[in-house]
């Protein structure tokens, strides 16, 4: 579920006051669950639906289209993280070999399962992606089960032919500009997120507010922004220069020419 805007507007102010302003700090970490682990998936939506109405990482309507169509997932808030975990990727594969397909399906982390277990790792799929665990004319009785034994691994998002854009969210002014990252290549998922004004050296921080969404209040803001991320998994930095144009708009998108290798 999407947090309405004055909620979110909210939420960035209080935390720009609780922890102001401090400088861009990178780590260096490796990529956790490069092996196979055990979990448990289940299915929502409609039996050969996309899942997703938008979800609580806030891509909005993107997940109704490729890359994201059809390839979306819930999890629990062991690999949701707080929205911290959204982007990233996963290959999931069913064990029964009576029903299930060898072959492993890839899952774009686009919202959050509140129902699902807190304690295991739970995958809640679309049903289309559910459906393409099974073997060829399984795909029913495979959902008919519900809950069903699965393994995953951490994978390199790949969305060929698309560079990282940053849409500007709904609400956004001179005084409060918030951020959302698309089609992140390799790790998929934000540990931290800076944006550079025009004219200026400083790197000033945004603030992780809710989902994929990043905020920043000051001002006033002056146009054209340099944007720089970070990766939550190893730390991995891409800076975009003067991706964000002077004459900016609310609810537009801006691509970058840059990416990152399509590699864990």
């Amino acid at each position: 579920m999407q947090l309405p805007l004055v909620i979110v507007a909210t939420l960035c102010i209080v935390l720009q006051l609780l922890t102001g302003s401090s400088g861009l700090a990178t780590t260096n970490r490796h990529v956790s669950n490069a092996r196979w682990l055990p979990a448990v998936a289940t299915w929502y939506g409609s039996p050969s639906g996309d899942g997703s109405d938008g979800g609580a990482c806030g891509y909005g309507t993107l997940v109704d289209v490729k890359p994201f169509h059809a390839r979306v997932g819930a999890v629990n808030p062991i690999l949701f993280k707080n929205g911290e975990g959204c982007g990233a990727c996963y290959k999931v594969r069913c064990l029964d070999k009576s029903i299930c397909s060898r072959r492993a399906v890839t899952v774009i982390i686009t919202d959050e399962c509140p129902g699902c277990s807190k304690t295991n790792t739970h995958f809640d799929l679309s049903g289309s992606v559910f459906g393409r665990l099974a073997i060829s004319g399984e795909a029913g009785p495979l959902r008919n089960r519900g809950l069903i034994p699965v393994i995953y691994r951490r994978t390199a998002c790949k969305y060929r032919g698309k560079n990282i854009a940053f849409h500007v969210n709904e609400g956004s002014t001179d005084f409060w500009l918030s951020l959302l990252v698309e089609f992140e290549d390799g790790e998929g998922d934000i540990g931290s997120m800076h944006i550079r004004q025009a004219g200026a050296s400083e790197w000033l921080e945004m603030k992780h507010v809710w989902g994929a969404n990043w905020c920043i209040v000051g001002g006033p803001l002056k146009g054209p922004f340099s944007v720089k991320i970070t990766t939550l998994s190893a730390g991995r930095t891409l800076s975009a220069t003067d991706v964000v144009p002077r004459n900016w708009a609310p609810k537009a998108t801006y691509s970058s020419r840059l990416n990152f290798s399509p590699v864990l």
